[in-house]
């Protein structure tokens, strides 16, 4: 591990993380249910047989002694779409080179991917590895995906992870009624923060807002009347007129929001300990204080995170046009100095330069990323869980390949998302060709090579080649969770800046225990909750951009949430939760 302040910081804050322990699981029946029986640490099943026709174990790169080929599903990114490339001489190429294994890619585009492959399931149509998966709710009772815990003991590097950092209890929160828990998630050491705001510094400065010594302890209010000052900043100098917005956002409409409020909402609430927006999920939230699951769109906090929203609006700042608008109006407005605060995550730092560059000029603005404000808690956006999407393997493969055949099956997946090595190749590409690491595991790209995915922008003449772009590396199907190590190894100072800022000014939110509805009561839940957050997100937009009145019609809104049922949501919870 790199012995960077990041690390140390992270690593308390794991500490912190690992002390936090799951309350048992119980249902209706006041019975402790089979949840409860996730093991505190797995134990790897010994290899007896002498000749398997494959090599695998920590340490090794799987590898078929014969051609073998795999089905595969993959979520398809139209700003960087799959080339021909990726297979013939990229990141597939590569993992057929080493491990003797050739991927048969069926691939949708990433916006109808979980429409597409849901359809494909459902037809018998299912390929045998199933990435990028977030919510496995769906498939879990149909019987065409396998309980991949009754096989986690055959895959050494997924075990291996599981019990040095301690997983459990944050694989409980994915465990069903029958204590089988249906993908392979993302498993992380600890969370480091992704979603932010960039803002051009070099304007705040000139306003007379010193970000850096007021972030630290700031609210939402200060927030707002920084930006208040940034733009009679901005109007004095005809920047823009009074009637402009300076803060116009990406991830929101309706092309990333979806109708929901998107990664702005989400990441707002979620500093007023609620669900909103990307995180809206079905409502549900564990109070702490009170020991129960809580719907929270109606609590007195959400109230609180509404009126912070709709201010930025009624101040003439957030452009209410945010939540519908496309991301690229957005990120136009804000390369070409039109507004002053836009949302980043870890892997747009070197877009957002590479294209102000090219619009503003080298040297003619300064990007920043803000520490998050405060809301009704100092807690940190991240989520609690240490898990990301994951992986399903489906019960085609099971029933076409064998018994055997799948064990080797699944520990070429074993492999190819949790060791070390497949993480690096799938990040980062080929050693010595695409990057370079030295004696302490720095990590830096060859010369003549970018990737906007790891935050290494091209050059102002455009003529570098980008990994992500030519030969699949640093995508979006295979790389998620790691060691603090792994996760950071890419991040360049502007970014390990803010995550450093956020893990040693915000605390880390607490795991909440983990619940599991049967087959029936998860039904019921879909039932009741698909119409109810259809309902909260149109409210929540309306209250946001001003077309309701928080205030004045806070009741009503609540009144609408019975009408759906929201209390019979409450008390499956209740029900399952009895602690």
């Amino acid at each position: 591990m790199k012995t960077t302040k990041l690390a140390k910081v992270t690593c308390a804050g794991l500490a912190i993380t690992m002390l936090s322990s799951l309350a048992a699981c119980s249902g209706g029946s006041g019975e402790t249910t089979e949840a409860t029986t996730i093991p505190s640490q797995i134990e790897t099943t010994a290899e007896t047989e002498a000749d398997l026709g494959y090599e695998f174990g920590l340490g090794k790169t799987f590898h078929a002694d014969q051609p073998v080929t795999y089905t595969m599903f993959f979520s398809d990114a139209s700003w960087y779409p799959m080339v021909d490339t990726w297979k013939t001489e990229g990141v597939f190429k590569e993992i057929e080179n080493r491990t003797n294994v050739t991927l048969d890619i069926k691939s949708y585009d990433s916006g109808d991917y979980m429409d597409n492959i849901t359809l494909d399931i459902n037809a018998g149509n299912a390929a045998y590895i199933i990435p990028k998966i977030y919510d496995d709710s769906a498939f879990v009772d149909g019987g065409a995906i396998v309980p991949i815990s009754d096989y986690v003991q055959y895959m050494p590097y997924f075990t291996e992870f599981y019990n040095t950092y301690d997983l459990s209890g944050d694989i409980k929160t994915i465990t069903r009624a029958n204590g089988k828990y249906y993908k392979l998630p993302g498993m992380k050491e600890a969370n480091l923060i992704n979603y932010s705001f960039v803002i051009r510094k070099d304007i705040w400065d000139a306003a007379g807002v010193d970000v850096e010594a007021i972030q630290k302890d700031w609210t939402w209010a200060d927030l707002l009347e920084a930006l208040k000052k940034v733009k009679a900043y901005m109007v004095e100098q005809g920047m823009c007129s009074e009637s402009d917005y300076i803060w116009s956002d990406l991830w929101c409409g309706n092309e990333s929001g979806q109708g929901s409020g998107g990664n702005l909402l989400g990441v707002m609430a979620a500093t007023y300990d609620c669900n909103a927006g990307w995180n809206m999920g079905n409502g549900m939230r564990f109070d702490h204080n009170a020991n129960k699951f809580i719907f929270s769109p109606t609590t007195d906090n959400y109230k609180a995170f509404l009126k912070t929203a709709n201010s930025f609006i009624a101040a003439g700042i957030l452009d209410p046009e945010t939540f519908t608008q496309d991301d690229a109006t957005a990120t136009s407005q804000y390369y070409n100095g039109k507004t002053a605060i836009m949302s980043i995550n870890q892997g747009q730092w070197a877009n957002y330069e590479e294209n102000m560059t090219a619009q503003l000029g080298a040297g003619n603005y300064e990007n920043y990323v803000i520490t998050m404000p405060i809301g009704s808690t100092r807690n940190s956006t991240v989520a609690p869980e240490r898990l990301e999407n994951g992986v399903m393997i489906s019960q085609k493969a099971l029933d076409e390949l064998g018994e055997d055949g799948f064990i080797e099956l699944l520990r070429f997946v074993d492999w190819l998302f949790y060791s070390h090595e497949a993480y690096d190749l799938t990040k980062w590409g080929i050693k010595d060709v695409h990057y370079t690491e030295d004696a302490d595991g720095n990590k830096k790209l060859v010369d003549g090579f970018c990737c906007s995915g790891l935050g290494y922008g091209n050059d102002a003449e455009g003529s570098m080649t980008d990994i992500r772009l030519q030969w699949g590396y640093a995508g979006g199907n295979f790389w998620y969770g790691g060691t603090v190590a792994e996760m950071s190894d890419n991040l360049i100072p502007p970014v390990a800046d803010y995550v450093n800022r956020d893990y040693t000014d915000r605390d880390t939110p607490p795991l909440a225990p983990g619940i599991a509805p049967t087959a029936d009561q998860n039904e019921e839940i879909n039932l009741i909750a698909t119409p109810l957050i259809s309902n909260v997100n149109a409210w929540t937009l309306k209250f946001v951009t001003g077309q309701a009145d928080v205030d004045s019609q806070w009741d009503e809104y609540v009144q609408s949430c019975t009408d759906l049922n929201v209390q019979g949501l409450v008390d499956i919870y209740g029900e399952l939760y009895t602690g």
